[in-house]
């Protein structure tokens, strides 16, 4: 799959962005653990739960090298509604880090190689257009809107059965999470 060699991607679900930082505060942005909810054969208990307004530790989520939510994973989104890919078909929110993105309206200039925004991780919540559409699209559509994302440039030289599995994986995580009320998020670093 594209987005460059060595970029790790993980989506997961949680009930908010308030909930995602407080994890990565406590891991100093690192990778959030996971438990599998789908088709992994893991537990499907619920996702990110607070004890008295403390992180207990999982997120149900799903890795997913390389998949970037922008492109490929929007491949995915294109192929199920049936319409081309196109810019911001997957709205991103950035939640982490959660120093002022550098750019012209930052107060202390642009970012310099010690900058969160620099060196990552990144975690974006995701729309929920998208995770509705994913949620939502039929079992029996599943296979066509994979076969259909296999050919979209993006997927590389991708196997379809590969990304038959991820697509089942990523629509269950939506699923869980639109049945959860919860959003999804993307974990990316280099």
């Amino acid at each position: 799959m594209a987005a460059g060699m060595g970029v790790l991607t993980d989506y997961f679900r949680a009930p908010d962005a308030a909930t995602v930082v407080r994890a990565l505060e406590l891991t100093g942005g690192g990778r959030p653990e996971f438990f599998s909810g789908g088709s992994r054969g893991g537990s499907n208990r619920g996702s990110a739960r607070t004890l008295d307004g403390a992180f207990d530790g999982a997120f149900d989520g799903v890795e997913a090298k390389r998949l970037d939510p922008g492109v490929v994973l929007a491949e995915l989104v294109a192929a199920i509604r049936d319409e081309p890919w196109q810019v911001d078909l997957v709205v991103e929110t950035p939640v982490w880090p959660t120093t002022p993105e550098p750019g012209p309206h930052r107060p202390d200039g642009p970012a310099d190689e010690d900058d969160p925004w620099t060196t990552g991780p990144w975690v974006t919540e995701l729309d929920d257009a998208t995770r509705d559409t994913l949620a939502l699209v039929p079992d029996e559509r599943v296979p066509e809107a994979a076969a259909r994302w296999a050919q979209a440039e993006e997927s590389g030289d991708a196997d379809p059965c590969d990304l038959l599995l991820v697509a089942r994986e990523l629509i269950g995580l939506a699923r869980r999470a639109r049945a959860a009320g919860e959003r999804l998020y993307c974990w990316i670093c280099l």
